[in-house]
């Protein structure tokens, strides 16, 4: 957004009081200032205790700060007022309220990209969806992918927004969004005849650009091709939901298609309840927490190998005698022969169940 219709703003205050107003970006950098001389003053020490306010007025060093709303945890402009008595505090907060609604005006009258964050919050009727598309120029019906860059550790790192902006540097068709406090999203204006492997080769491209020391850096979620704007916010949702399912059931990935979860989709989204109900059923002599973990790493072997006991004895290295043991055992604790093929797709249902049940946070 340009910071010149901030200054148009803060520079009629001048007529109505004598305290210096102006506004901030994110990196703490005056964009706008009633006194002309304050435009381009970096105060970036204020940043974090703003962030912290979450949007209330918060007293910092002679001035008085209010974060505008904006989209995710972090302030995207925060207004400021001279003084830190209740003059400043009312003067920041009158301030703020005229700000953000001439920011507002400006991002639904011009604005694109406020436009596509809009589509993919689900924040805009249907039926305004055509007449805002005509008049920021924007194709309704072009196929776009959506991606959704998520860190793998969310504790220590965030997604780097400029390098991923870098890579897709059209700012006309494709648009790199903040969406919420870990998520970037990207939107990608897409070939006419581009598939589901197209999508995989975008997201490789990003998870390999963020990579650092050969160590991947971040999960990419793919939702389904959106052929038309009014797409956007389902296939959203599905990127973010298919990093969410590949989290519990496929750590090895970190590139996730909604398309390819399989039954971890349909897993994810039962209660948690049916899942308890589904395992106590299953396993009516004893709890899935009887086996050890060298037999849970058996029984994993034995699916890798397709329920082949030769090689996965020879995977183990094992007698095969020993391997029949080991299966004898667990269809003696469990009452499930993982030989006979339903029961061991049963098995392979119920540790899939245990896991997401886990990542809940639930014990079954």
């Amino acid at each position: 957004m340009s910071g010149r219709i901030f200054q148009n703003v803060v520079l009629q205050f001048k007529e109505t009081t004598d305290r210096v107003i102006g506004v901030i970006d994110s990196e703490g950098t005056v964009i706008a200032c009633s006194e002309l001389t304050g435009i381009g003053k970096r105060w970036a020490k204020c940043v974090d205790t703003i962030n912290a306010a979450e949007g209330k007025c918060v007293a910092l060093e002679g001035r008085t700060f209010k974060a505008l709303p904006g989209w995710g945890g972090q302030f995207d402009y925060a207004v400021f007022a001279a003084g830190d008595d209740s003059v400043g505090y009312t003067v920041c907060s009158m301030a703020a309220v005229a700000l953000h609604s001439a920011k507002t005006y400006y991002e639904e009258k011009h604005d694109k990209g406020s436009f596509i964050k809009n589509l993919i919050s689900d924040n805009i009727l249907p039926s305004d969806i055509y007449v805002r598309a005509k008049e920021l120029h924007v194709s309704a019906e072009v196929p776009r992918g959506v991606f959704v860059i998520r860190p793998v550790d969310e504790r220590v790192e965030a997604v780097p927004l400029e390098l991923v902006q870098n890579l897709f540097p059209d700012r006309q068709s494709d648009f790199v969004l903040v969406a919420g406090e870990e998520d970037v999203a990207l939107i990608h204006q897409m070939g006419e005849e581009s598939g589901s492997k197209e999508l995989e080769r975008v997201a490789a491209q990003i998870e390999e650009a963020l990579r650092e020391d050969g160590e991947p850096r971040v999960f990419v979620g793919i939702g389904t091709m959106a052929m038309h704007l009014r797409d956007l916010a389902k296939s959203f949702k599905e990127a973010q939901i298919a990093i969410e399912v590949g989290k519990v059931f496929d750590t090895e990935r970190y590139i996730i298609n909604y398309e390819n979860l399989g039954i971890g989709r349909l897993i994810y989204q039962l209660p948690t309840t049916l899942c308890e109900m589904f395992l106590q059923e299953v396993f009516k002599k004893n709890p899935i927490d009887a086996l050890d973990q060298e037999t849970l790493f058996t029984i994993y072997k034995f699916f890798e190998n397709n329920l082949n006991v030769s090689e996965t004895a020879r995977k183990l290295f094992v007698h095969r005698n020993t391997l029949v043991y080991r299966l004898e055992k667990i269809k003696k604790l469990t009452g499930l022969d993982l030989r006979e093929f339903d029961d061991a797709i049963t098995f392979k249902v119920a540790l899939m169940v245990k896991k997401y049940l886990t990542s809940r946070g639930i014990e079954a």
